[in-house]
């Protein structure tokens, strides 16, 4: 259980190195104990409910809600997007496979750069994952949602963060969900996270628009139950 495994890995060798014959070494880790799911910039776990209900995997579930959004009440600590990182963080106490939604995303790449030894997979949907979108001609969904959402924070629109070096260091297997319908995170911007990760895989859903992984549940479960069961 996360319970116990916190208790038992307080050294930071929480990898296990095997090798065959002392030639080949690798970093092997557990299964993920527990799924934790990231909801968008929204910032409602409910987002993810239609996906987990179909899962077949067996750890604990956790849907994580952003102070200050959504139904959720703020926390005076979080106030940036680097506090909202280092409050996921702080949670991440044994390992734990990230499955993140849009903004969700950035914060899942922070954490598996922060916690590589607690992150044991990542399923990235729609997102920057941190990385420049400028280049890609992604439609500015920022001022239409926050006229509509007025009482969200503002903080999050302004973080401008590169991750693009980290992300290549990366070793965690991740499975990118994209849609090929999507003005706000093109399929073009999955591909190249795909050429930037060295273990991901790419999946597109004919005519998925950017909320994908609620509208397209039952045909994205089964894939992240067997991205789930990889090697890490």
């Amino acid at each position: 259980s996360c319970i116990s495994w916190a208790v038992s890995a307080r050294t930071p060798l929480s990898y296990r190195l095997l090798s065959d014959k002392y030639r080949n070494f690798k970093l092997v880790m557990p299964k993920p104990a527990r799924l934790l799911f990231l909801p968008g910039a929204s910032g409602i776990p409910a987002f993810w409910h239609p996906l987990a209900g179909r899962l077949g995997f067996e750890a604990e579930y956790r849907f994580m809600a952003y102070p200050g959004f959504g139904e959720e009440p703020p926390d005076p600590t979080v106030t940036s997007l680097d506090d909202l990182a280092a409050h996921l963080v702080s949670q991440i106490n044994c390992p734990t496979a990230l499955i993140a939604q849009s903004m969700g995303g950035i914060l899942a790449v922070r954490a598996a750069i922060e916690k590589p030894h607690l992150i044991t997979h990542l399923v990235l949907s729609v997102t920057s994952g941190g990385i420049d979108m400028e280049a890609f001609r992604a439609h500015d969904w920022r001022p239409a949602f926050l006229a509509a959402n007025p009482h969200l924070p503002d903080w999050f629109i302004a973080d401008r963060s590169d991750l693009t070096s980290e992300i290549k260091r990366l070793l965690q297997p991740v499975l990118l969900l994209w849609g090929d319908a999507d003005p706000i995170s093109p399929l073009a911007v999955g591909r190249h996270l795909q050429s930037l990760l060295p273990r991901a895989t790419l999946h597109v859903v004919k005519d998925g628009g950017h909320d994908l992984a609620n509208t397209h549940a039952a045909e994205l479960a089964a894939l992240i139950d067997e991205h789930l069961q990889q090697s890490t």
